[in-house]
């Protein structure tokens, strides 16, 4: 259909009418507005902007915005004072730990690790054969020939000074079987530690022909073998009893650890002391007119209430309702 114009003025205004409702469009469907950095502003960018901003408000109103809490991500350090010595220097709290011979096993035991536990345990032992040392337990597993090697010295430092074990949370694997290995007497747990017993398999996958497989899968049932029995010589259980509980995984709690024999005891908090008739431990304790205290001191050397002083008894006999002489003077 052809349109006839009468002047070239009406064919203007149309072409001007039809890039105007163009221009219009594609504002509406994309972009009509840009930002500083050139990037444009669309509706939907709009619309998570303003919900942003109304969820940033909300929580503003309700309070004080706080500050991410961050873990320190360096090994914290501690003052530590050498023997003999008045002044403190700081180092790494792993540090002053191992020369209290106190050490804490907190990670998956595998070569590397085993070898610092080995290292650290040996300088112990050179720096006092006879002073006990700590061992405290977090272990989520252990390989099986690193864990034997450090047993064996375990073993070895047993026959000069005690070890004392603790399972903080978890030991799962040989790290039960370490934990147990401490001296008869000073293994302990906490209330809601964790055991788990269970047989090894192989440290890493294996590759070669079928007999070298047979051969390395032999050898893993040989030491597992030997270490249920040194698990039955640490618990007192019979062989039988430990090897039908470590066909499957074997959990325990620190109570059942007791009765099973892996551990001694579970440590538990001790009651606090109480001052006694409910008086703050700041006023002292007061037991009575005959024992009374402040602050660990005897009403002898100025304890009890009121003045330190202590006023001498009056000689005056007569009752308190008895009618007063007045004074005269002759």
């Amino acid at each position: 259909m052809m349109l006839r114009f009468q002047s070239w003025s009406a064919v203007a205004v149309v072409i001007f009418s039809i890039l105007l409702n163009a221009e219009n469009n594609n504002n509406c469907c994309s972009a009509f507005s840009f930002a500083s950095t050139g990037d444009p502003v669309t509706a939907a960018s709009l619309s998570q902007k303003a919900v942003t901003k109304a969820s940033n408000n909300q929580f503003m109103s309700a309070g004080t915005r706080r500050d991410t809490i961050k873990m320190p991500s360096q090994t914290p350090m501690v003052p530590w004072t050498p023997p003999g010595s008045d002044y403190a220097q700081f180092m790494d709290i792993n540090s002053a730990m191992y020369r209290d011979r106190t050490l804490m096993i907190s990670r998956f035991i595998d070569e590397e690790a085993a070898n610092e536990i080995i290292s650290i345990l040996l300088w112990m032992r050179q720096q006092d054969s006879y002073k006990t040392i700590s061992i405290y337990f977090n272990v989520p597993g252990a390989l099986l020939r690193p864990s034997l090697a450090i047993y064996d010295l375990i073993e070895q430092t047993k026959q000069t000074c005690e070890i004392e074990t603790v399972n903080l949370g978890l030991c799962t694997g040989m790290g039960s079987f370490l934990c147990a290995a401490g001296t008869k007497g000073k293994r302990s747990a906490m209330p809601n530690s964790r055991f788990l017993l269970q047989r090894m398999g192989l440290d890493q996958p294996v590759r070669g022909q079928a007999t070298d497989i047979v051969l390395e899968v032999k050898n893993i049932k040989m030491w597992n073998d030997r270490t249920e029995k040194i698990l039955a010589t640490l618990t007192g259980q019979p062989i039988e009893k430990v090897q039908t509980d470590l066909k499957r995984d074997f959990y325990l709690s620190s109570d059942e650890a007791v009765q099973y024999g892996l551990i001694d005891q579970v440590l538990l908090p001790s009651p606090m002391k109480r001052a006694a008739r409910g008086q703050s431990a700041d006023l002292g304790i007061f037991e009575g007119d005959e024992e009374q205290k402040y602050q660990g001191r005897e009403a002898s050397d100025g304890g009890g209430w009121g003045s330190q002083q202590q006023t001498p008894p009056s000689n005056d006999k007569r009752k308190d309702d008895e009618p007063k002489e007045p004074k005269t003077s002759k």
